[in-house]
C-alpha cells in the first residue's frame, strides 16, 4: 500500500474513533437528560398505585421512594431506594440500614457533592425541607445543625427514637480528588422541634 493510501486509511480510522467517542459522550448526556424524566414518571405511577415501588426503567435495581423539595433553593430531588453507586448515579439514595423515611428514627439520605447534593452547602439552620412519602403525604423538616464528620474515625448514628433526616455528602465540595473520608452532614428534624436541637455524633 502506498504512503497516501496509508494516510487516507489512518485519517478514516481516526475519524471513526472520534465519532465513537462523540457518540459515547452523547449517550451519557442523553442518559443524564432522560433519567430524571423517567424517575419522575415512576414516582407519579407509584403515588397512583398507593406507594407501590415502580422502577423507572425495566432493568433498574432501584426506584423512587420519596420526593424532596428545598424551597430556599427552588429545587426538588427524587430520592431512590438504596445508596449503592448505581442508585447514586441517578439521584440521592435512602440508606436501607437507616430508619424508614417519615418514621421514628434517623433516616439517612446520601448524594454526590458535585451533582444532586451540591445544594447542601447553601443550607442554613432553620432551612425548610419538604419530603413527600409514597402514600402521597408530606413531612416538613427544618435544618437543626450542619457538621463535617471524618468517616474514618466517626460513624453516623442510624438509630434514635427521634424522627429525623440526615442528608450526607462528601466534603469538601470543591475537592479535586473524590473519595476522601470527610462527610458533610445536614441534620434535620420535623418542624419546630428543630430549634436548638442537634444530634451527638
Amino acid at each position: 500500500m502506498t504512503r497516501p493510501s496509508w494516510r487516507r486509511l489512518l485519517a478514516v480510522l481516526l475519524f471513526l474513533l472520534a465519532c465513537q467517542q462523540l457518540a459515547g459522550a452523547g449517550l451519557i448526556k442523553a442518559k443524564a437528560w432522560l433519567a430524571p424524566i423517567l424517575i419522575e414518571r415512576a414516582w407519579a405511577q407509584s403515588l397512583s398505585r398507593g406507594g407501590e415501588p415502580v422502577p423507572p426503567w425495566p432493568w433498574a435495581d432501584t426506584w423512587p421512594v420519596a420526593r424532596l423539595k428545598v424551597p430556599s433553593e427552588g429545587l426538588e430531588r427524587w430520592v431512590l431506594a438504596g445508596d449503592s453507586g448505581n442508585a447514586l448515579a441517578f439521584g440521592p439514595g435512602h440508606a436501607t440500614a437507616s430508619a424508614a423515611l417519615g418514621s421514628a428514627g434517623l433516616a439517612v439520605i446520601g448524594g454526590h457533592r458535585d451533582t444532586h447534593f451540591a445544594f447542601l452547602r447553601y443550607l442554613k439552620p432553620g432551612s425548610e425541607l419538604h419530603l413527600q412519602l409514597p402514600g402521597g403525604h408530606w413531612r416538613t423538616y427544618a435544618v437543626a445543625a450542619l457538621e463535617v464528620v471524618d468517616a474514618s474515625v466517626q460513624s453516623l448514628p442510624v438509630s434514635s427514637g427521634v424522627e429525623g433526616l440526615l442528608l450526607v455528602t462528601c466534603y469538601p465540595f470543591d475537592a479535586l480528588q473524590p473519595g476522601g473520608p470527610l462527610r458533610y452532614v445536614v441534620h434535620a428534624l420535623p418542624g419546630a422541634r428543630a430549634q436548638g436541637v442537634r444530634y451527638a455524633m
